[in-house]
């Protein structure tokens, strides 16, 4: 008998925007319409020389970016429908497609939730035109709110909110404004994020510069209480230490594939800059868009038999990940669930051995400063551990 197929996050990177946000350090492009048609072409190649390599089962699929909705919506249901013709749909239904206001219309946001998308993730990130145009979003704020607004209506099963938090000059009547004015859309699910100065990016020099007031960390923790406090009295379960999912009998809305991350689990990356996460190995694809394209334009063969998926002729930066490192990042990405955090029996199948024989002092320190709870099931961040979570989290790097 063959191996048994892979079960997999499957995650397609589009790696274009209108305009790159003036915080951004992912690999995105100001958009140009020559490449779309090609880029499509190159990551259907990749796809389909993946599946001549490795059987796989999608648990969840994801095209984030940059901004998928820049393409021309019948080039991204394009991508979508190689990726399930190649593997079949999500076994756990989940399709995530992440947006920005502006980008689609009441139309093309029906025609996606036709198409099988059942999770739409909108970048609104704030309600204050002010707060907007720091960021460099290209949206308004009332521009976001209608967005909302036709994604309510569109039929999705799930419509999940980006926002963030802990903006130079920000206060926190500002944040609970935005926080209160999108919870009367009632979204599925929302996420909340510190805002994190990445060097190299224009908001980063501003504030070395002194053109913009250094973000206040006392401020920013009182800006994620509040936004703890607000959602837990509208209905949120807070399932991970920037995401809620509201409580609703019928559906679970928390995001399946980024749970996958967050277990450390086994994803697949397609797309100019792409990550993955399989086989004991981490890489990730070329961030070098005419290389790519270049590359899979010339639609690689089958060759002598089957290769790894990590030897993709786009693949850069392979590396082993040794049992040490597999170890620390499952519990330290697994105490980012606020509720679930590492299971103790999960962790003694994965590794064969109990989490305390590894990390039994480092446990025990952090629970004498109440930092971690420790029960006979399960460690999990206490909330003043949530606080202090990445102080937390550097104990347990090899």
């Amino acid at each position: 008998m063959g191996e048994p197929p892979l079960a997999a996050a499957l995650y397609i990177h589009v790696p274009f925007c209108r305009a790159k946000c003036r915080y951004c350090d992912f690999f995105s492009l100001a958009a140009d319409p020559s490449w779309f048609a090609p880029y499509v072409q190159a990551v259907e190649a990749q796809m389909a020389w993946a599946a001549r390599q490795a059987e796989i089962a999608p648990q969840t699929l994801y095209v984030g970016g940059g901004t998928p909705t820049v393409l021309p919506l019948d080039l991204l249901l394009r991508l979508l429908q190689a990726c399930i013709r190649l593997w079949g749909p999500p076994v756990t239904g989940e399709l995530t497609v992440e947006a920005n206001p502006g980008t689609l219309s009441r139309g093309d946001l029906r025609r996606l939730a036709e198409a099988g998308v059942t999770r739409l993730s909108l970048g609104v990130q704030s309600t204050q035109d002010r707060a907007l145009r720091l960021l460099g979003r290209i949206h308004t704020a009332a521009e976001a709110l209608q967005a909302l607004e036709e994604a309510k209506e569109a039929g999705f099963r799930s419509v999940g909110v980006d926002l963030i938090f802990g903006l130079p000059g920000q206060t926190l009547e500002e944040w609970e404004q935005t926080l209160r004015t999108v919870l009367a859309f009632a979204p599925e699910h929302l996420s909340a994020y510190a805002l994190t100065l990445e060097p190299g990016t224009p908001l980063h020099e501003d504030v070395a510069a002194g053109r913009l007031p250094l973000p206040d960390d006392d401020l920013a923790a009182d800006l994620y209480l509040l936004a703890e406090e607000v959602l837990e009295a509208a209905g949120y379960r807070h399932y991970e230490l920037s995401n809620w999912a509201r409580r609703d009998p019928a559906w679970d809305h928390r995001s399946r594939h980024n749970l996958a991350y967050w277990r450390n689990e086994v994803w697949l990356g397609f797309g100019a800059g792409a990550h993955s996460h399989a086989f004991g190995r981490r890489w990730h694809e070329v961030e070098d868009l005419p290389r790519f394209l270049r590359t899979w334009a010339e639609a690689p063969g089958q060759g002598e038999g089957r290769v790894p998926l990590y030897a993709s002729p786009t693949a850069c930066e392979v590396d082993a990940v040794s049992r040490e490192q597999g170890m620390a990042e499952t519990l330290f990405l697994g105490l980012r669930l606020v509720e679930e955090g590492v299971p103790r029996q999960r962790f003694r199948e994965r590794f064969g051995v109990p989490v305390e024989a590894v990390y039994g002092p480092i446990l025990e320190e952090w629970e004498a400063q109440g930092l971690l709870q420790v029960d006979e099931e399960r460690i999990v961040l206490t909330p003043r551990g949530r606080l202090l979570a990445n102080q937390v989290f550097l104990r347990f790097l090899p």
